[in-house]
């Protein structure tokens, strides 16, 4: 996902990599105000103070509530989207 975002880190210490922020778009090419965590798979930015997790990312950076990033993401990925069913009454 992050190949998408266009993000190219500009350091790397084990599974941590930072670099320029794709929300707010810091222009600086040895920025490092930007955080993943790829086994946490989660992100920061220390500037525009953000977190969260990869869909959380997504839904920022293409300005989509979370369901309909989720879809959008899905579908970018060629993966199924895992379509909520409703419980109907008297069936579980």
């Amino acid at each position: 996902m992050l190949d998408l975002l266009r993000f190219q880190p500009t350091a790397k210490k084990g599974v941590q990599l930072r670099g320029p922020c794709p929300l707010h778009e810091s222009r600086s090419d040895g920025s490092r105000v930007f955080s993943v965590n790829l086994a946490k798979n989660a992100f920061q930015c220390f500037k525009c103070r953000v977190a969260g997790n990869q869909l959380d990312l997504w839904a920022r950076a293409t300005h989509r509530q979370l369901y309909e990033a989720c879809v959008d993401l899905c579908r970018r990925l060629h993966r199924d989207v895992p379509w909520l069913k409703a419980k109907q009454k008297g069936r579980d």
